[in-house]
């Protein structure tokens, strides 16, 4: 089988190695799609301080299950499969609670462990959830950002009645923007591109705004007759992102503030925003429990996905992805890995 290995940044390789076995517990994934997240960005480019080298990216997979090890009794060879990002310990006081995502000595797909963008590759079978077979793989592919989506909304408390703010309107933002629109929630969203706007202006955003162009606050304002947003999201995760969104106007009394980024760079917040108008920052990492209701919700055909995947690149021609990486075509929106027969 073909693997993948990133072994510093900006450096990767083509491998050749032997195809796994499960072990007792355990199943052996035959991968067909794999999404390129912001994540295996930074893992080869170099922006991940976290990161240790070699890793295998990916942690956006679906595949079909080619043999089981012992004792496994859920899922079937020839089952179609998507797979879980996180891998936890189970027994930790967050694993017991149903947070497994900030486990104790959680790790992440593709980041702190080996990912997806290899032929073959071993899951537990806790961590794998069986799909409709009728469900596309290129699709399937993306239903683990839609389980951010569900996961952050749900730490947000989002309800039909809420006017929802979207800053960065890249997948996980337009993912985001949808599934509010699904709950019945009124979104603004906000961005720098034209082209992401009009994009979640077709997804049914209710407002858009081009912050480099237009002021926040002032639309804010405007959209919301003077009441700002009930909940906060930003995807965008900027120096300074966090503190413009919590600027007077933009956020109403008692909104939820969702930060999704990883941003190292200090904000300039004060207990007095956060407290003179009873805000919540909300964290919010990966997902827990988010994969079954999000493929029920795909096969509800619940979400549209024409439109969020704008190039699809075979397996075979892995070296796209890393030039695409490095130089991003204007109008690329999100690259999905087809893996061959």
């Amino acid at each position: 089988m073909k693997q993948i290995s990133v072994k510093a940044p900006l450096r990767y390789s083509i491998e050749d190695t032997e195809c796994p076995k499960p072990s007792k517990g355990e199943v052996l994934i035959k991968m067909k799609a794999a999404g390129v997240c912001g994540s295996d960005f930074h893992l080869f480019l170099g922006e991940n301080p976290m990161a240790e080298f070699p890793r295998i990216p990916g942690h956006e997979n679906a595949g079909i299950i080619e043999e089981v090890g012992e004792g496994v009794t859920k899922v079937k060879k020839g089952d179609h499969v998507v797979v879980d990002l996180v891998v936890a310990c189970g027994t930790c006081k967050q694993c017991k609670s149903g947070r497994r995502n900030i486990c104790r000595t959680v790790k992440a797909r593709g980041a702190a462990v080996d990912g997806g963008w290899r032929e073959y590759f071993i899951a537990a079978e806790h961590e794998v959830y069986v799909l409709p077979e009728d469900l596309p793989f290129q699709d399937a592919a993306l239903i683990e950002p839609f389980a951010i989506g569900g996961h952050c909304t749900k730490r947000a408390g989002v309800q039909g009645s809420d006017v929802v703010l979207v800053l960065g309107m890249g997948t996980i933002g337009t993912i985001i923007l949808q599934v509010c629109k699904e709950k019945g929630c009124t979104v603004i969203c906000a961005d720098i591109k034209d082209n992401f706007l009009n994009r979640a202006k077709n997804f049914g955003a209710d407002f858009i705004i081009n912050t480099r162009t237009e002021d926040l606050n002032s639309c804010i304002q405007e959209y919301t007759n003077g009441e700002g947003a009930d909940v906060i999201f930003d995807a965008a995760g900027y120096p300074g992102s966090l503190t413009m969104l919590l600027q007077k106007g933009i956020p109403a009394n008692g909104a939820r503030i969702v930060p999704l980024g990883f941003c190292t760079s200090e904000e300039n917040i004060t207990q007095s925003m956060i407290n003179g108008r009873e805000l919540s920052i909300i964290g919010t990492r990966m997902s827990s429990g988010q994969f079954e209701p999000t493929i029920e919700k795909f096969h509800q055909k619940a979400y549209r996905l024409e439109g969020i995947v704008s190039d699809i690149i075979s397996f075979s021609e892995i070296d796209r992805v890393f030039k695409n990486m490095q130089n991003p075509p204007e109008d690329m929106a999100k690259m999905v890995i087809l893996f061959g027969e």
